[in-house]
């Protein structure tokens, strides 16, 4: 009898065909609902924060709104423009420089014997006063036989013209014809010649020997001022040996540059005889000093400058150094500062330099509703303190905002500020340390104002 095959399902155990034919659970559809719940609700909740919050502070509030309605004044201080008659004043500077600087030397060869103590650098001199002497033993003794010579020549000459007159009475004796001329070598003429030239040529020795003689003293040219000396006591110097760099004290000269701009509004004097041009120098180097130096432009050099284009005016100080005034010398090679009166511009206004924006750009404010209109400007002229306008489209009256503004628009409402008093400001400060700084002003203590300023 066969036995029936082993089923390899038969054998499995009741416990397992429940695992086999389980179904799907309903716990698990609702685990993967609220997964897909959490990746979806917290971008929705963030978007939609955003969007609260965008919309409560796209919101503008109410305080805001009402200070739309009243704009707050722009404050400013203000100078009043009336057009008049402005001076020029041209500034300009330069270094003193004297007008004639040589360098002395030796005319003769010699030894140094002596110097003068006013022949030492800086020192002053007259003029004729010896400042070098050289020894004058060999020019003496060159004076002495230049002097025997000039005898001896003399003495022959002396003898020469007595036999010459000796001749010409013999021959007026012994002539038989008294009309017949006689021969020159007879009267001894050409032997009275020579010595003529010979006492001549002596005479002339002598002479060179006495100016050699007195160029051993080197004298000064003109009253002037020792600027290096380089000669010392004992020293062998050959003729145009250099003994030092002297200068004329009586003036002084500033070269002056004048910008193409400035020149038509001086006259300077071109040709010999024209009215000088009245300066006033101040130092530069130190500005608590406040003596000045009256000059002149005497002359100009002709000729611009290749590259500045300036033109250059030679301005003279007399008595540079105070010996016959008393006053502050004026160092050769200070800079000092000029100070040129021009012409006089006509009808101009005079704008503070403090209340010109962006070079050529101004702030005018209307007297009558005190309004801020912006201007473009073109300048006439302009110094250290004004630029200077003529413009038709600004009347006198108009007041010029000289505040620093950062923001101006077109029309606005301004407020005036009066002038900052120092001291008051000081006092307020005491009393208030929390107090903030104020705004500058150019005050009543600025610069040159046309009008009312």
């Amino acid at each position: 009898m066969r036995l029936p095959e082993n089923d390899p399902s038969s054998n499995q155990s009741p416990e397992a065909e429940p695992h086999s034919q389980a179904k799907p659970s309903p716990n698990k559809g609702s685990v993967r609902g609220l997964a897909i719940a959490i990746r979806i609700v917290p971008p929705l909740l963030i978007l939609a924060i955003g969007w609260f919050g965008y919309v409560t502070l796209s919101i503008e509030p109410e305080e805001t709104k009402r200070a739309k309605g009243k704009p707050r004044p722009i404050k400013t201080q203000v100078v009043e423009l009336i057009a008049q008659n402005y001076e020029t004043k041209i500034i300009t500077q330069g270094n003193v420089r004297p007008h004639d600087q040589i360098t002395l030397n030796s005319e003769v060869t010699g030894k140094v014997v002596r110097i003068s103590a006013n022949f030492e650098d800086g020192a002053f001199f007259n003029k004729g006063e010896i400042l070098v002497e050289l020894d004058t033993a060999d020019f003496e003794a060159a004076v002495a036989n230049a002097e025997a010579q000039v005898a001896r020549n003399t003495s022959g000459y002396a003898l020469e013209k007595a036999e010459s007159d000796q001749a010409r009475t013999n021959w007026e004796k012994l002539s038989p014809d008294l009309n017949e001329d006689p021969d020159p070598l007879v009267l001894r003429l050409p032997q009275l010649k020579q010595a003529e030239a010979n006492v001549k040529s002596a005479n002339a020795q002598l002479g060179r020997a006495l100016r050699d003689l007195e160029r051993a003293r080197i004298r000064a040219p003109f009253d002037g001022r020792v600027r290096q000396r380089v000669v010392g006591l004992g020293q062998a110097i050959r003729t145009n040996s250099p003994l030092g760099t002297i200068f004329a004290s009586d003036y002084a000269e500033v070269r002056l540059p004048i910008s193409g701009e400035d020149l038509p509004l001086l006259d300077l004097p071109e040709r010999v005889g024209d009215p000088p041009v009245e300066v006033v120098l101040r130092d530069t180097l130190n500005l608590a000093n406040e003596t000045v130096w009256k000059a002149q432009i005497i002359r100009t050099e002709g000729t611009l400058d290749a590259r500045s284009l300036e033109l250059f005016a030679i301005a003279k100080v007399d008595d540079p150094f105070g010996i016959k005034s008393g006053k502050s010398p004026l160092r050769i090679g200070q800079p000092v500062t000029a100070s040129v009166s021009g012409k006089i511009l006509q009808n101009v206004m005079a704008l503070p330099r403090l209340g010109v924006k962006r070079i050529n750009q101004i702030y005018i404010v209307d007297p009558k509703d005190l309004t801020l209109h912006n201007r473009t400007i073109e300048a006439v002229w302009a110094d250290e303190h004004n630029v200077l306008i003529r413009d038709p489209q600004i009347p006198d009256g108009s007041l010029l905002a000289t505040t620093k503004l950062s923001y101006a628009p077109e029309g606005a409402t301004v407020e005036i500020l009066p002038d900052l008093d120092p001291e008051s400001l000081a006092k307020t400060s005491q009393r208030d340390p929390k107090a903030g700084k104020p705004e500058k002003s150019i005050g009543k203590g600025g610069g040159k104002k046309s009008g009312g300023i």
